[in-house]
């Protein structure tokens, strides 16, 4: 497609699976930088006319919440529930817990798509992501009317004209408890880099695992408030040029022999 214009495509968000992985627990509802994963991938198709989430109806403003029949019977019964709500000649299928989609990645999935067939993204291995892809949607209705099959790569590989592995990893799903870990330090990364740059300090220059640790173990061992008052006061006296070359770690020894240490206070005199 040439153009890709506010309305000319909806979205179909499939977010009612198990999360077997995870233990049964609401995936959807984790969060990454202070967003739900869902929450997320709805932001990157915020230029779609409609966005339809198949699955649990969630306090998201501007989204249509529809299930397929019987609830978590599959991708396939879940993309036909969704496309009964799409009305535009495009739509982009996502999974509910992309955490690096972004509405540039959507556009350029639009921009690759054909209207004998769609565009769909491809990992680092070479794999296809059939929840990551953007199709003609009277082509795919047609095709899922003729189907007969359980699997969205049975439906959706006969369509595919254009494959791309765009950068950033928007393919990158949680499915398990590590995938979420590393969905989050890819945004505490982030953060580190901007706030660096605001700060003029060189990144380089922050040993972050080291603050994390410290935060963490002052946490635990001392108050939570602590924690970021105690990093606070190492910046103030590395800036000062009073701190000592380990003065994290000294903090971090600190911090694992509190209770030693207050007992000790308490008890002077």
């Amino acid at each position: 497609m040439d153009d890709v214009r506010a309305g000319a495509y909806d979205a179909v968000i499939l977010a009612g699976g198990a999360a077997s992985r995870l233990g049964g627990t609401d995936k959807p509802a984790l969060t990454v930088g202070g967003r739900s994963l869902i929450e997320l991938v709805v932001a990157a198709v915020s230029g779609a006319g409609r966005v339809v989430v198949v699955g649990p109806e969630r306090p998201i403003p501007a989204v249509v919440f529809t299930r397929e029949d019987p609830p978590r019977s599959g991708p396939v019964p879940a993309l036909t529930a969704g496309l009964n709500e799409v009305t535009a000649p495009w739509v982009v299928l996502l999974a509910g817990d992309l955490p690096f989609m972004t509405a540039a990645h959507v556009r350029m999935l639009l921009s690759a798509a054909r209207a004998d067939g769609g565009a769909v993204m491809v990992d680092g291995d070479g794999r296809e992501q059939w929840l990551a892809g953007a199709w003609p949607a009277p082509a795919l209705k047609q095709a899922l009317a003729r189907y007969e099959g359980r699997s969205l790569k049975g439906l959706l590989a006969p369509l595919v004209r254009a494959r791309l592995t765009p950068p950033g990893r928007p393919w990158f799903d949680c499915d398990t408890m590590d995938d979420l870990e590393e969905a989050r330090m890819n945004v505490l990364n982030e953060w580190t880099i901007l706030a660096c740059e605001e700060l003029g300090i060189d990144p380089a220059r922050v040993d972050r695992d080291q603050i994390l640790d410290l935060t963490k173990e002052v946490a635990h061992g001392v108050a939570r408030p602590a924690a970021p008052l105690t990093a606070y006061l190492l910046g103030l006296a590395q800036g000062a040029g009073t701190a000592p070359e380990d003065a994290a770690a000294k903090l971090i020894t600190l911090a694992k022999n509190w209770g030693q240490a207050t007992t000790e206070t308490l008890t002077d005199g």
